[in-house]
C-alpha cells in the first residue's frame, strides 16, 4: 500500500522534533501535527520559562551579597511585567526556531489538532493522512485534585502568564515542580507557603538532599508545612482565596498554584479507534522500542511515562528514527544514570543511586558526605552550605551516584553523569586533580567515609 507519509508524528515537542528532523534526514517522507506551541511544554510553558525565571528570582541573592564585595545599591525594584514580557519574546524566538528546524529539514508541519482514526490513518482538521508508522509524543498536562474550588486554583501552564505577582502564594505539592516554583515565588518577593501532604518532600532523591534542602528552605523563609493538605477553595469578597486545610486550619492567599502531578496527554487522540493500549497508571503501554500494541504506531516521551524529563524524550526520539529509518545506527536509550538537576534555590544536582536504592539493591555502601559553607558567601552574613555526596559500593569502589545541593549543582553534575556512565571508582575520583578554587573540586577531594 502506498502511504501519504513514511513517519506521522503527532505532537512537535521535544522528542517529536527530534524523531521528525532525524528521519527526514534518514530520507523519510515525515509530516508533524501540533495543535498549540511549537517546542511542547519544555520551551513552553516548561523548563525554559521556568529557568528563566529560576534567573530573575536568583538576582535578589546577588543584591544581598553584593555589600559584602563592596557594592552598595539603591533599594532594588521588581517588575513582574517586566520579566514575564521578555520570557514571552525569548519563547517566542524558540517557536520560530522551532518552525525552522522542521521545515528545513523537509517535514510538513500541520498546524491542529490530530486524531488517529485508524492504525495508519490520521485526521487533521477535517483533512485525512496516512502513514506507514504514526508516533505519539503528546506529552503530558498538569493535573488538580478533584476538590471544591479546584477551578480557582493555577498550575504551571498559567503561572508562566500571570499577569500580576501574587502577594501571597500557596504552592501544593511535594515534587521538583514544586520546590522550583515555591523558590521563584518567594525569591520574587511574594509570601510562600509550600504545602505537601506527605513527611518530606521531593520522594525518591537521597534522603541527605531532601533533608539539607529543607534546612536550606527554612533558612530563607519560606513556610514549609508537611503533612498538609487542602480540603477546598473558597473565594473571597475582596478577592483573595481561602484555603481550608484537610485538619481544619484555614490560611488565606492570592493565588493557589497546584504541582500535584502530571497526567498524559491523550484528550481526543482516537485511541479508541486503534489497538493500543494503556498500562495501568493511564500512560500508552509500549515495548523496550516504543511500538504500541498497535504495531504501526509508537509512542514516546511523557505520554509513556517512564523517566519524564526532555533529554530521555530526545533521545527516544533519536532512537525511534534510526531504528525505523537508519537501523545501521541504531542503539538503545540507557536510563541507567541519567543526571538530573532541581531548580530549586539552592538547587540539587544529581546522577545515579541514592543511598537508599543502593543499600536496596543490596550494595555494601560507603558514603562520603561534606557540607561547606561556600567561598562565595565567606565575605557576606549568609550562612547557606552546600550539601556534596558520593555513594561508592565498598567491594568495588564503583561510584554509584553523586548528589549536590548548591550553587551550579546542575552544572557540576553534567560531568559527573560522564564519570558514572564510564564506570568511575572512587580511586579514579581521588587521583583527579580538583580545579581550585571551586566548589566542584569538594568531590575529588573527599576522603573520610561518613558512614
Amino acid at each position: 500500500m502506498a502511504y501519504d507519509f513514511d513517519l506521522f508524528v503527532i505532537g512537535a515537542g521535544s522528542g517529536g522534533v527530534r524523531a521528525a528532523r532525524f528521519a527526514a534526514g534518514f530520507g523519510a517522507k515525515v509530516a508533524v501535527a501540533e495543535s498549540r506551541y511549537l517546542g511542547g511544554t519544555c520551551v513552553n510553558v516548561g523548563c525554559v520559562p521556568k529557568k528563566l525565571l529560576v534567573y530573575g528570582a536568583h538576582v535578589a541573592d546577588e543584591l544581598e551579597q553584593a555589600a559584602g564585595f563592596g557594592w552598595t545599591l539603591e533599594e532594588g525594584h521588581f517588575d513582574w511585567g517586566t520579566l514575564i514580557a521578555n520570557k514571552n519574546r525569548e519563547i517566542e524566538r524558540l517557536n520560530g526556531i522551532y518552525r525552522n528546524l522542521l521545515v528545513n529539514s523537509g517535514v510538513t508541519l500541520l498546524q491542529g489538532h490530530a486524531r488517529l482514526t485508524g492504525a495508519n490513518e490520521v485526521e487533521v482538521e477535517g483533512q485525512r493522512y496516512t502513514a506507514e508508522h504514526i508516533l505519539i509524543a503528546t506529552g503530558g498536562w498538569p493535573q488538580v485534585p478533584d476538590i471544591p474550588g479546584k477551578e480557582l486554583a493555577i498550575t504551571s501552564n498559567e503561572a508562566f502568564y500571570l499577569k500580576d505577582l501574587p502577594r501571597r502564594v500557596l504552592v501544593v505539592g511535594g515534587g521538583y515542580i514544586a520546590v522550583e516554583f515555591a523558590g521563584i515565588f518567594q525569591g520574587l518577593g511574594a509570601d510562600t507557603t509550600l504545602l505537601y501532604r506527605g513527611d518530606l518532600f521531593l520522594r525518591g532523591f537521597d534522603g541527605s538532599v531532601r533533608t539539607h534542602l529543607k534546612e536550606e528552605l527554612e533558612k530563607r523563609g519560606l513556610n514549609l508545612q508537611f503533612n498538609a493538605d487542602i480540603q477546598r477553595i473558597d473565594k473571597l469578597e475582596d478577592g483573595s482565596l481561602k484555603a481550608t486545610l484537610k485538619d481544619g486550619r484555614e490560611l488565606v492567599a492570592d493565588c493557589v498554584f497546584y504541582a500535584t502531578g502530571r497526567r498524559p496527554m491523550l484528550d481526543n487522540l482516537g485511541l479508541e479507534n486503534t489497538g493500543v493500549e494503556l498500562d495501568a497508571r493511564g500512560y500508552i503501554r509500549v515495548d523496550a522500542q516504543y511500538q504500541t500494541t498497535a504495531p504501526s504506531i509508537l509512542a514516546i516521551g511523557d505520554v509513556i511515562g517512564r523517566v519524564q524529563l526532555t533529554p530521555v524524550a530526545l533521545a527516544e526520539g533519536m532512537a525511534v528514527a534510526r531504528r525505523l529509518f537508519k537501523p545501521e545506527q541504531y542503539r538503545p536509550v540507557d536510563y541507567q544514570n541519567i543526571p538530573t538537576a532541581v531548580f530549586s534555590q539552592p538547587p540539587i544536582g544529581t546522577v545515579g543511586l541514592t543511598e537508599e536504592q543502593a543499600l536496596e539493591a543490596g550494595h555494601k555502601v560507603q558514603v562520603f558526605e561534606s557540607r561547606f559553607r561556600a567561598m562565595k558567601l565567606t565575605l557576606t552574613d549568609i550562612q547557606e552550605k552546600t550539601l556534596m555526596k558520593l555513594v561508592v559500593d565498598a567491594d568495588t569502589d564503583k561510584v554509584l551516584g553523586c548528589h549536590m545541593v548548591g550553587p551550579d549543582a546542575g552544572e557540576i553534575i553534567q560531568g559527573l553523569g560522564i564519570a558514572l556512565k564510564a564506570g568511575a571508582t572512587k580511586q579514579q575520583f581521588d587521583e583527579t586533580i580538583g580545579v581550585h578554587p571551586t566548589a566542584a573540586e569538594e568531590f575529588v577531594t573527599m576522603r573520610t567515609v561518613t558512614r
